[in-house]
């Protein structure tokens, strides 16, 4: 006997088919969103990581700045309290010239030569002054010339004046103000022997 199936069979394999490829459709939709959304996450968590260290690091780079602006204030702080300091010990190195310079012009100044002004400007010393003749100028300039604390005499002017009907010669004369090196300390250790 001869079987024949006259059920729509194709029709059912199509249909089967049919829902098979929706399945499989609604699947990859639904793996496809997840994945999309995985990687998204992923994404989204690095972004808010960086964004973090970026943050972290401005932070930091504001703290540091500050830090830097009070090391500039410091070094500034520093260079005007070394600058004041040098300025004190040149002070300090140079009150005694004065002393010197005075004690000098006593021990050396002729008779018959009188100072109207001495100005000291660093180690130039400008005299100014009348002398009864020039040869006590003269007398002047060799002494300032063999005195050790004195050197360089330099006869700027003179001329001839007259003061209370006497005839003076009025001149003016610049010369240098040495520092004589201290002694040194090995000398004296040197001498006990």
């Amino acid at each position: 006997m001869i079987r024949i199936n006259l059920l729509p069979h194709r029709a059912e394999k199509r249909k089967a088919r049919q829902i098979q490829f929706i399945a499989f459709s609604v699947i990859s939709l639904v793996l496809g969103a997840i994945v999309v959304g995985l990687v998204h996450a992923a994404i989204s968590g690095q972004i808010a990581y960086q964004q973090r260290r970026n943050q972290y690091l401005t932070e930091e780079i504001a703290v540091l700045d500050k830090q830097i602006a009070e090391i500039k204030k410091l070094r500034e702080q520093t260079a005007a309290l070394l600058s004041r300091k040098t300025v004190v010990e040149n002070l300090q190195s140079t009150r005694s010239d004065v002393v010197h310079l005075l004690d000098q012009m006593l021990r050396i100044l002729p008779d018959g030569v009188y100072l109207k002004s001495i100005k000291q400007t660093g180690t130039k010393i400008n005299l100014v002054g009348n002398a009864q003749s020039n040869a006590r100028i003269s007398t002047l300039m060799r002494a300032i010339e063999e005195s050790p604390w004195l050197d360089g005499p330099a006869l700027v002017e003179i001329h001839a004046v007259s003061a209370n009907t006497t005839r003076m010669s009025e001149f003016t004369l610049n010369f240098n103000l040495t520092r004589l090196a201290p002694a040194p300390a090995n000398a004296a250790v040197v001498k006990n022997r």
